[in-house]
């Protein structure tokens, strides 16, 4: 099949229920992996990543922090003869200026342009701008003070096919974040990350396996539905991201070296393909990417991915068709869903070799 005649249908898949994972595996490396490579698949665990690698693969991590972006807060109701406060709930989706932030208002077009919301502790924002279902708050604090006072009042942000199945509670706060997390600003997890815990990195680096780490600050637009059945025609949203100097140098040696480069999630992929896309190689780079990746890219830097199991019709499992193919990610996918793999965030994980 050629990149001109995909369909949306092309990715769309049934998912029982039941297979969407609400809480994680416990321990992170008890999540089953599904590993595939030259087109065989084997049933494994996380706690065995390191049976699949070499001496010499480099790991791509995205060190990026969620932010517990989902507040709750009262708006004072100006337009009203008695006045009074209202109850709004705000969910950030990135940052746009040292103070300001793009976000998501229940309800938004009751909220008037000038209005001042009030989130306690002190914590305030006003609303400058509301455009195409989105709203720009202005904090009355930034950097650290603002993030401090994030923490005390916000819950984490939960994608929504969790959300509507159960509360957000205070496991989330350490569920929801990689131990690799340093650099604040996402509003949904790397995933892929989740699963690594101590052991894992131990193992992995006895068994010569490197690891270098870029940012990218995860947005909402992650979980939004591709609603255009021409795919080609679909505008991804931008995610800010960097790659230093150090991890291209890592890369390039790893390469020359004879290793693979096997970034851990989607956005880590992404990113790198990124910093690749104009010389062929890897570059230096930072800003919002927007790259989408379908079948038909070329891959001018990975080698593998570890991912966990997506959405229908999402981006994500475009990605993933991408790099194996599609009749290979539709028979990753039936054999995860006949063996009862978990899906999405808090899902199991793939490795897959193309």
């Amino acid at each position: 099949m050629t990149s001109d005649a995909l369909q949306l249908s092309d990715f769309d898949f049934e998912l029982p229920d039941d297979l969407i994972a609400l809480r994680p595996a416990v321990p992170r490396n008890s999540a089953r992996l599904l590993a595939y490579s030259q087109g065989k698949i084997l049933d494994s665990y996380v706690h065995s990543l390191a049976e699949h690698f070499r001496s010499g693969d480099r790991l791509i991590i995205n060190n990026t922090k969620v932010i517990p972006a989902r507040i709750r807060g009262e708006r004072l109701r100006t337009g009203t003869v008695q006045g009074g406060r209202a109850g709004v709930e705000v969910t950030l989706l990135k940052q746009s200026d040292v103070s300001e932030w793009m976000a998501l208002i229940k309800p938004l077009k009751k909220v008037a342009l000038g209005e001042v919301i009030e989130f306690g502790n002190g914590l305030r924002a006003q609303l400058l701008d509301k455009a195409d279902g989105q709203a720009r708050l202005r904090f009355n604090c930034e950097g650290e003070a603002f993030f401090q006072a994030l923490k005390r009042e916000g819950q984490m942000p939960l994608p929504p096919y969790i959300a509507a199945k159960r509360a957000t509670d205070a496991a989330d706060t350490s569920d929801y974040q990689t131990i690799f997390a340093q650099t604040e600003g996402s509003v949904a997890a790397p995933t892929a990350s989740l699963h690594f815990d101590a052991t894992v990195i131990e193992v992995l680096q006895a068994k010569g396996v490197e690891m270098s780490f870029v940012t990218l600050h995860v947005g909402a637009g992650t979980f939004l539905p591709v609603k255009v059945d021409d795919i080609k025609s679909h505008k991804m949203h931008a995610e800010f991201g960097v790659v230093d100097q150090k991890v291209t140098e890592e890369i390039l040696t790893t390469q020359r070296n004879g290793g693979r480069i096997i970034p851990v999630g989607t956005t880590a992929l992404r990113l790198i393909e990124t910093a690749a896309a104009q010389s062929g190689k890897m570059q230096p780079w930072s800003g919002e990417t927007d790259i989408f990746i379908y079948p038909g890219f070329e891959f001018k830097v990975t080698d593998a991915l570890m991912t966990n199991f997506h959405l229908p019709k999402s981006t994500l499992l475009m990605l993933v068709s991408a790099l194996i193919g599609i009749e290979d990610a539709r028979r990753v996918y039936e054999h995860a869903i006949k063996n009862r793999y978990r899906f999405f965030s808090y899902g199991d994980a793939s490795l897959l070799f193309p």
